[in-house]
């Protein structure tokens, strides 16, 4: 089964100098099962603030051997029915996390994230959290 890999993720196995163990292996392993899909605005998340072209363009080269899933209109539509449907609840998230969340809901794949607002949506949400220590 494929996994949509947030950009905390990426961020943190790419662009930080101490990444978390734990993280780094279960994404390693992912990669190797060619399991790795992202959507284009975690490719565009995890690209921005990349201060030198140089390494802009290091990390894009290895973010393109990621497939983005295509969204739909329908995306779009649930991820605003999910920022609806959290903010009933009292849970704030950004446009781009629920689009993560209808992208991921909609085909069934676990988000591999180490932020912990995923696990907030999660409470609300019909979605899968893949954390770094494992669990889901």
């Amino acid at each position: 089964m494929r996994v949509l890999v947030d950009t905390s993720i990426l961020s943190a196995v790419y662009r930080r100098r101490e990444a978390a163990p734990g993280a780094t292996l279960a994404f390693a392993e992912l990669v190797d099962q060619e399991r790795v899909v992202l959507i284009g605005a975690i490719r565009q998340e995890t690209l921005s603030g990349v201060r030198s072209s140089g390494q802009f363009r290091k990390l894009r080269d290895r973010l393109r051997s990621f497939p983005d899933l295509p969204l739909k209109q329908r995306d779009y539509e649930r991820a605003a029915q999910f920022h609806n449907t959290c903010a009933a609840q009292g849970v704030q998230g950004s446009s781009i996390d629920f689009l993560i969340c209808a992208a991921a809901s909609r085909r069934r794949l676990p988000i591999y994230t180490s932020d912990p607002d995923f696990l907030r949506f999660a409470r609300v949400l019909p979605i899968r959290i893949l954390s770094p220590d494992g669990t889901t």
